[in-house]
């Protein structure tokens, strides 16, 4: 290869081929993205130089990741989730540590490398889960969002763990109690700065930046980029890590009324960029540093992609959980993270851990993570054939989910979706509104979306020609679609993406002529308004009615 630019292109053109084979044998993509890697890196024919250049392009597309994540965690699913994923995730790591610290010493490791690897397996990875949850449309289900909290958690003991091992490492200052202070206050100082300028900016900076960014929907996208990576650049220089920060500038983001634009436009740049982490990860696995580590890999693969579903299962059943949820979440732990190789590498450097380690941990991620992508992409299947035996991790009442269906199901109520808040499209749906009609508003104009918002009437901020944008809304409840958007453009791809969502209800096209309406009718619109023709009719009627009365009278 020449230089960079020629193997990226040539690892796309790699990457692009097992894909499409993947995909014709119904395989996940993410495995054929590493298999990619593998063929590219030292454990293949190593093809590719240019490991900085994927490496930030790797790190992009995880804080673009995390940010997307922190954008959808709305604030009252905190709420109800966030207790039951801190519990969770808490005993799930302190019971994961404690089993396989006890396996790891069988295996005939010394007590200092089976705490590490032991910590190591107890992570799960949050960037492969939320890959897989969102192609399978999974990250808003009940079990998706207790998975991303109890990852969050998970995430946030990485963090510490590894700050706590960056300390252990200046022996000379940081492992008496006087050192482990002074961290602990420098933290705190960096932390405290960062938690006041945020506070700052979204409160007093935010708001009125991003409605004047709104105006645009390219610099919407850029925007939304820039404050994402930005943050991840400061969470990372605040000590925890750019995931974090990255994550923190979504949530930041969680409760404007752009958030669902954002989100949609983000995802396929999301998609490209994480192509390259998972090309990372399979470089990175050599197998000339495994030596005799493969039997004590394969049975720490089967204890993380067995063991650690068994124990989350048993946590959720015990706090009240149904089986299928709890069976649907502790698969998304059967893996481990990339936080476990890094957290293993820091110790190989601080002189606690032997060089193969590294191998054995990387292989068990490889493995974990391609064996968890089929386990969940087949979730159905396996609680179909295993439903019987899960009925023990189940209560004779799991009280805690039939609370949570009873609060969904009072909530949506929409009935009817206007596209177009103009004038025409404004009136109609507060008119509706004002009726107590189930009524949602879709424009992308910001300033009509605040002015009906401080008017108490439910709409979202969002471009009807995006199909992303539009698999956000909930079609599944709606009986009518009301379009007053007077681009023909624009009506034939919402057209087409209602089509293509399988929307089953009526469709009201509004048209200001007759060739409009025309297009409307053989696009298969159930009714088109000619609001001109209409207006003009309605007017006759009325004079008419109004001199017929008046002749009676005379």
């Amino acid at each position: 290869m020449h230089g960079p630019f020629e193997e990226l292109a040539f690892l796309l053109f790699t990457t692009s081929i097992i894909g499409v084979i993947a995909v014709h044998f119904r395989q996940p993509v993410l495995v054929a993205y590493i298999m990619a890697g593998i063929i590219a890196g030292p454990a293949g024919f190593e093809l590719v130089g240019a490991h900085n250049q994927i490496n930030l392009l790797a790190q992009i597309g995880i804080a673009i990741l995390l940010f997307l994540v922190g954008l959808k965690l709305d604030l009252q699913h905190v709420r109800h989730i966030g207790p039951i994923a801190l519990a969770v995730g808490t005993a799930q790591l302190v019971i994961t540590t404690l089993l396989g610290f006890l396996l790891i010493i069988l295996l005939g490791k010394n007590w200092q490398t089976a705490v590490y690897i032991a910590i190591a397996l107890s992570f799960s990875s949050t960037i492969i889960i939320v890959k897989l949850l969102t192609d399978d449309r999974e990250i808003d289900s009940l079990h998706g969002r207790i998975a991303i909290g109890i990852l969050i958690v998970q995430d946030i003991a990485a963090i510490l763990a590894m700050m706590s091992v960056s300390a252990l490492g200046n022996d000379t200052e940081a492992s008496d109690l006087s050192g482990w202070i002074d961290v602990a206050l420098f933290l705190i100082l960096r932390i405290g700065l960062v938690s006041l300028l945020l506070f700052v900016t979204i409160w007093y900076v935010m708001p009125p930046l991003i409605r004047l960014v709104a105006r645009s929907q390219e610099m919407l996208l850029i925007f939304a980029i820039a404050w994402g990576t930005a943050l991840a650049a400061m969470g990372e220089w605040a000590g925890f890590s750019k995931e974090a920060g990255a994550f923190v500038a979504g949530f930041s983001l969680a409760s404007t009324y752009f958030r669902d634009a954002i989100y949609a436009r983000l995802t396929g740049i999301r998609d490209f960029l994480l192509l390259f982490f998972f090309i990372d990860l399979g470089a990175k696995l050599d197998f000339s540093t495994l030596s005799g580590e493969l039997w004590p890999a394969a049975v720490l693969s089967v204890f993380v992609l067995i063991g650690k579903p068994i124990i989350v299962m048993i946590i959720m059943g015990y706090m009240g959980y149904r089986k299928r949820t709890s069976f649907q979440t502790g698969l998304t732990m059967a893996q481990i993270s990339e936080f476990s190789i890094i957290f293993i590498a820091m110790g190989i450097i601080l002189g606690y851990l032997e060089q193969d380690m590294l191998g054995l941990v990387t292989l068990v991620g490889i493995v974990t993570i391609t064996f968890s992508a089929y386990m969940i992409m087949n979730s159905q299947r396996l609680y179909e054939f295993l439903a019987i035996l899960l009925g023990i991790f189940e209560r004779t009442r799991p009280y805690r989910e039939i609370s949570i269906e009873r609060q969904r199901s009072m909530v949506d109520n929409t009935k009817i979706i206007i596209f177009g808040l103009g004038r025409y499209g404004a009136r109609v749906l507060t008119q509706l509104h004002n009726h107590g009609v189930g009524v949602l508003g879709v424009d992308f104009d910001p300033e009509a979306i605040r002015t009906l918002r401080h008017r108490n009437v439910p709409v979202r901020y969002g471009d009807a020609e995006d199909p992303a944008f539009l698999s956000t809304l909930p079609f599944a409840s709606v009986d009518w679609i009301v379009t007053t958007i007077p681009e023909w453009s624009a009506n034939r791809a919402l057209l087409h993406a209602l089509k293509e969502a399988g929307f089953k209800g009526r469709i009201v096209g509004l048209a200001r002529d007759d060739e409009r309406a025309l297009a409307l009718q053989q696009a298969g619109v159930t009714r088109v308004v000619n609001i001109f023709q209409e207006a003009a009719d309605h007017a006759v009627d009325y004079l008419v009615q109004e001199i017929e009365d008046q002749e009676k009278i005379s």
